[in-house]
């Protein structure tokens, strides 16, 4: 494979087109035979009989500590010697999967984080999903997992929402969790690359993140989330477990999330694993700016978020437009000791972190060694006015191309193999009314159910 300086991170046709060259034809992996590639028209569908729970109040839904996901998940298997398998539509359930496989011993796992929104005009749309599908792609070439389609990924995303929308996202303004996932499944231990591997993808009630200002801590000197090299432009698993131990930190110390800062000049990076932005006025031309770190270095990732925040910015707000004062979009390296002066100096107006779990969040307070850095608005109008406008492309309030409606068909499900469950149920029932466990039981199941 490529060295990493050489492959793509930005999430272009020509750049997608060169992750999936590089991935069909490394070495070990170039055959006469012609492997089946990723194809949704071959999809398998079975409906579940045990439709899941829907938790309708949405306040609560815990953060981690909870599956909430749908009733049907989508799973695809992939081998060196065939290709990709037919997709199968199927009743959400756990993974068969061996001990020794290679994901759980060398990390060989990529995946997405996106949304489905339920418009306040009643349709359901997903936000830049072809930018999600292109960037997996990157991640997977990155730790020599089996190129696909980045349409075809889409289009089974779009047939699971269809599938699962109308009873998950039933009232505008709601939105689910979209999470692909691809996985290197073989069972033979041994570092190389994988000759086996599932691609699954699974919907999820989500709680709203973002309703509150956030306070970072700054990380600590021995903790360094990613480096020029490495993989931290990537969206693979090992990018996030090194750094919970730092979440704990913060999370205790009473900070949402952590500032990651790189080498000794202390660059600052990401907060968590979102994107951070601070807006501030330059020191030399006291012009206002909107800076965010650059992509160059392959440190963090070129989020979608991100990336719709900085096209947004450049296309509304270089220019003023009687209200509000025009900014210059910058991205730069830039350093605590920069963060510092300008609260000191007063020129740190805002600061907020953009992903797709936290959305936009305000933040209110960095935490570096010992002194603490405010913004001079919790709520910056700038921050506002990309919230606002991002939401309102989501929920279908303005009509934009970034937002792609999914048409909804959805699968009824079998009424009469229901009805016959039911009657089986009860009939065992009657037959358990004389045991003393009967009552206990019975009221166990009510409450359940």
């Amino acid at each position: 494979m490529a060295p990493p300086s050489a492959m793509a991170s930005d999430l272009t046709p020509a750049a997608v087109a060169n992750s999936i060259a590089k991935s069909s034809t490394e070495a070990n992996n170039v055959t006469d035979q012609k492997l089946a590639e990723l194809d949704p028209s071959k999809l398998k569908v079975t409906i579940t009989k045990s439709p899941r729970q829907f938790l309708a109040d949405s306040s609560k839904i815990e953060w981690g500590k909870a599956d909430v996901s749908t009733d049907h998940w989508i799973t695809v298997k992939w081998s060196e010697a065939a290709g990709w398998a037919a997709p199968e539509l199927k009743p959400y359930g756990p993974i068969d999967l061996w001990p020794t496989a290679s994901c759980l011993h060398y990390a060989t796992e990529c995946f997405e984080g996106m949304k489905a929104y339920r418009g306040f005009d009643g349709s359901l749309r997903i936000f830049r999903p072809a930018k999600n599908t292109a960037r997996m792609l990157v991640s997977s070439t990155r730790i020599s997992l089996p190129s696909f389609s980045p349409s075809a990924l889409e289009e089974l995303i779009k047939i699971l929402l269809a599938t699962d929308g109308p009873k998950w996202l039933p009232e505008p303004g709601c939105f689910l969790y979209i999470r692909p996932t691809l996985i290197g499944t073989g069972g033979a231990l041994g570092i190389h690359r994988p000759r086996e591997a599932m691609l699954f993808i699974v919907l999820a009630q989500f709680p709203v993140l973002y309703e509150k200002n956030m306070k970072l801590l700054a990380s600590r000197e021995d903790s360094i989330r990613a480096w020029p090299g490495g993989f931290g432009f990537a969206k693979v698993g090992a990018n996030y477990g090194p750094s919970l131990i730092a979440q704990k930190e913060a999370l205790a110390r009473g900070y949402d999330q952590i500032l990651w800062l790189f080498d000794k000049s202390c660059q600052v990076t990401e907060a968590g694993a979102s994107n951070f932005f601070v807006v501030w006025k330059n020191k030399d031309t006291g012009r206002v700016e909107l800076v965010t770190a650059p992509l160059d270095d392959k440190i963090i990732l070129d989020g979608v978020t991100r990336r719709s925040v900085l096209e947004l910015a450049k296309d509304r707000l270089t220019v003023s437009n009687g209200e509000i004062q025009a900014l210059d979009v910058v991205e730069r390296k830039y350093t605590m000791m920069d963060l510092i002066d300008a609260a000191k100096e007063d020129r740190l107006l805002e600061a907020f972190a953009a992903g797709t779990a936290f959305f936009i969040s305000s933040v209110s307070k960095v935490h570096f060694r010992g002194e603490d850095i405010y913004p001079k608005q919790a709520n910056g109008t700038y921050t506002g006015l990309l919230k606002g406008w991002l939401k309102a492309i989501m929920f279908g309030e303005e009509s934009h191309e970034w937002a792609v409606v999914v048409p909804e068909t959805g699968f009824e499900f079998d009424a009469s193999a229901a009805d016959k469950e039911i009657n089986e149920m009860v009939e065992n029932l009657r037959r358990m009314k004389d045991n003393p466990a009967f009552a206990p039981a019975l009221q166990r199941v009510q409450a359940e159910v």
